[in-house]
């Protein structure tokens, strides 16, 4: 690949492009046009806001790659990681955790075992694995990350399909956010050994109401949970109980990112215990709140050797500003504003390669955002001479990971990982 190249989608006339299968490139040694036409954005905390964003937001936070004082990529990102360790307070949880197999049987061309471990607090966390049938050897390796989608009472089975009867309301979740795929079987087919683990507050690991006061029930019970009407009553009221969450967390000196990647970073050990796995060849990925713990994993533990956030990437202004209300509580590190600009946690696995997936009608980012995002991470990339291992695409429509967006992604790891 040429390293000068960079792909963009090119928002000129939707008409004309609405049907395309993928992202539009800018021409060899064009100036880039803009995807949208500049606008006046608003902020949403009126009168303060241009206030708290010259805070540090309209300039190169202390420790950012950009600033002309670093040189040395390796000396940088051993401070910038310590850095932000210490600011996302992330837990330490010990010993690499026992998996215990529950079943083991083959569906839709796949060998899948389902699985869980204890960690040291809470229920035990189920995951389910994924590879082909008759797979032999060493295999490279996905850690999938399922999303949020306001949904926590489902986890791992956002993004995969077990049976011919999966849940009515996960059909509906895979056919809005999928195009009707479940993208870990996807690319389990393509020869990967693929782990998706229920987050820390979903599925397995939600907050069971029998865990919490009567008085904050709401008169909702853990009962015939499988029932659509109370998953829809579950989800309403675990999205009222994050602010709870995330404050308990602050006080207790971490943070949700740092529980996120903790218990990710556990499943990842989990993960490379198995003989099947080739630890040096594993990737990560996912949609939305997928793609923010793909942010944290993927910067922050070096044996993620490929790393595809999808639809989670812009700039701390962007939620400051613009887009806070439509993000959940579990994306927020105190402090390290001033430190690192969001897409530059990402940026701390240069010189590893690195997708970033976006939707141009994305509702979650403003455009101008998203795009900076990504004028960030390439001057990292260049800064770090590999140009060539960052690659971000800009596709049509809203908030997804649709099929042409995962062809991307799984022909990204397969140029890197096999």
């Amino acid at each position: 690949m040429n390293p000068t190249r960079r792909d963009f989608m090119k928002k000129t006339s939707l008409a004309g492009m609405a049907l395309a299968a993928g992202p539009v490139w800018a021409m060899e040694g064009q100036p880039r046009p803009p995807i949208t036409p500049p606008f006046v954005m608003e902020n949403l905390i009126g009168s303060y806001g241009p206030w708290a964003n010259s805070l540090h937001l309209d300039s190169l936070p202390r420790l950012s790659f950009r600033n002309g004082q670093f040189t040395d990529l390796t000396e940088w990102k051993k401070l910038a990681l310590e850095r932000v360790e210490d600011r996302m307070g992330i837990p330490e949880l010990g010993w690499t955790p026992s998996m215990t197999v529950h079943k083991s049987y083959t569906y839709d061309g796949l060998q899948i075992e389902e699985v869980s471990w204890q960690l040291p607090y809470g229920n035990p966390t189920k995951a389910v694995i994924l590879k082909p049938v008759g797979a032999t050897g060493k295999l490279p390796a996905i850690l999938g990350l399922h999303c949020h989608g306001g949904n926590k009472y489902f986890g791992l089975r956002k993004i995969t399909r077990t049976s011919d009867h999966p849940h009515e309301l996960m059909v509906a979740h895979q056919d809005h956010y999928y195009e009707g795929t479940a993208w870990a079987n996807e690319i389990a087919k393509r020869g990967y050994v693929v782990m998706v683990a229920d987050a820390f507050t979903f599925a397995s690991r939600r907050v069971m109401l029998a865990d919490v006061p009567e008085r904050q029930r709401n008169g909702l019970s853990d009962q015939n949970p499988e029932d659509p009407e109370n998953i829809k009553a579950y989800n309403a009221w675990a999205s009222n109980h994050e602010h709870v969450m995330a404050k308990s967390l602050f006080c207790a000196g971490t943070t949700w990112p740092g529980v996120f990647f903790a218990e990710d970073r556990a499943a990842l050990d989990v993960l490379c215990t198995r003989t099947d796995v080739d630890v040096n060849r594993i990737g990560c990925a996912g949609l939305s709140g997928g793609g923010l713990r793909t942010v944290m994993m993927g910067g922050l533990d070096p044996r993620i050797s490929c790393a595809v956030c999808v639809g989670f990437m812009s700039t701390w202004t962007d939620f400051l500003l613009h887009k806070s209300f439509t993000h959940t509580w579990m994306a927020y590190i105190p402090i390290l504003p001033q430190e690192l600009d969001f897409p530059e946690i990402l940026g701390l696995r240069a010189p590893n390669p690195t997708l970033v997936l976006n939707d141009i009608d994305d509702a979650l980012y403003t455009m101008p955002e998203m795009e900076r995002a990504d004028r960030i991470l390439a001057e990292v990339y260049a800064k770090a001479g590999a140009s060539d291992r960052y690659k971000c695409s800009f596709y049509p429509g809203p908030h997804k990971f649709d099929k042409p967006m995962q062809e991307e992604a799984f022909d990204w790891f397969d140029k890197w990982l096999k």
